[in-house]
């Protein structure tokens, strides 16, 4: 546990010296779903930065040993997870996949892009969750395709509780690097916000949908 908490913690520092994590509860920012959000996270910008890029991939790899050991394959979540699912899979010398949103609509008409075959069991590679829904589309899309899907890893989560809800119901095993707890305290520690913003942002992670309105 203690391994744990020092990689969340660590990881929560390099996304927030990327400025991959904004965090702004005076200037809340707005999602496309209408919430009011004092967190920005884009964790690609991550990508652009080697020295963050390398503990992440080997990060990520080493929770997919360690959590699910016999995979085949890795698949990454079009977009943001397809790079950070490429540089696993090369680490770990393991086919990789991805999935598109919907369906190309001109070729083959292909939603898996790469090679998978039925009966394979894969780990699926997110950067970021929020709510878990379009996440999750992608474990009913292998599912469909004869795909086992044994877990799900991710650079960071909100640990919103709709997204355990989303999870716990499609039975679907969740394993993250970091996370909004980890976030807050490594924000609090090198001083990206104070003492007094801290409320309002534990309030945010709780009623996210009514947060600020």
């Amino acid at each position: 546990m203690a391994e744990e908490t020092q990689i969340s913690r660590r990881v929560a520092e390099l996304l927030l010296e990327a400025q991959a994590i904004k965090l702004s509860p005076d200037k809340p920012f707005q999602w496309s779903s209408g919430w009011l959000s004092p967190i920005y996270c884009d964790n690609r910008v991550a990508l652009s930065y080697p020295d963050t890029r390398t503990f992440i991939k080997k990060a990520l790899a080493d929770l997919i040993r360690s959590e699910y050991p016999d995979v085949d394959a890795i698949v990454g979540v079009a977009t943001g997870g397809i790079a950070q699912g490429a540089l696993v899979a090369d680490i770990l010398e393991l086919p990789f996949a991805y999935v598109r949103p919907e369906p190309k609509k001109h070729g083959m008409a292909n939603q898996i892009e790469g090679r998978l075959e039925k009966g394979q069991s894969v780990v699926i590679v997110e950067d970021l969750i929020s709510t878990g829904g379009s996440s999750l589309k992608v474990v009913d899309v292998l599912r469909n395709a004869g795909i086992e899907v044994a877990g799900m890893v991710a650079i960071f989560t909100y640990d919103f509780q709709l997204a355990a809800n989303n999870f716990e119901e499609k039975d679907v095993s969740l394993s993250v690097l970091s996370n909004y707890n980890a976030l807050i305290a490594s924000a609090l520690e090198h001083e990206y916000i104070t003492m007094e913003q801290v409320e309002s942002l534990s309030q945010w992670r709780v009623q996210p949908d009514i947060w600020g309105k």
